[in-house]
């Protein structure tokens, strides 16, 4: 049985800074994913703490927001089987020190703050996410 999915990815302000937004697709496409939409859009830190919300007591939910209301961002959609999954390990550990050789976040991430990528976490939050970013 297939188990095709979507899921919600964001190139954050230090990649689309960098200018990596192709590089980083490139990635996405080589490991068998479908960019369904893709835009670049610049959001409000209103929109950046509606959008975080479900971090909204931790402590780093504000510099969270600041952060990606900072600069242009990439929003996409990818699908493939099982894409929410495939999407994390491609992205690697939220921490770019901590995350594997030839994922996103080794290669381009910054600091655990700066780390290029989003991904969404679960089918649920993907829902939620796309439709965020994709409402039709």
């Amino acid at each position: 049985m297939s188990n095709l999915e979507q899921t919600l990815s964001i190139i954050k302000p230090d990649a689309v800074e960098r200018n990596l937004e192709n590089e980083i697709k490139n990635i996405f496409l080589e490991n068998k994913f479908k960019i369904i939409k893709d835009k670049k859009i610049h959001i409000t830190k209103a929109e950046a703490e509606e959008f975080y919300k479900v971090h909204q007591t931790k402590p780093f939910y504000n510099d969270l927001c600041s952060y990606l209301s900072s600069g242009p961002i990439v929003v996409m959609i990818l699908e493939k089987e099982d894409a929410i999954l495939g999407n994390r390990k491609i992205m690697g550990a939220t921490d770019p020190k901590k995350a594997d050789e030839g994922t996103i976040r080794k290669k381009f991430g910054i600091s655990i703050d700066k780390n290029s990528v989003h991904g969404s976490d679960s089918i649920e939050n993907a829902k939620i996410e796309i439709n965020f970013f994709f409402k039709d």
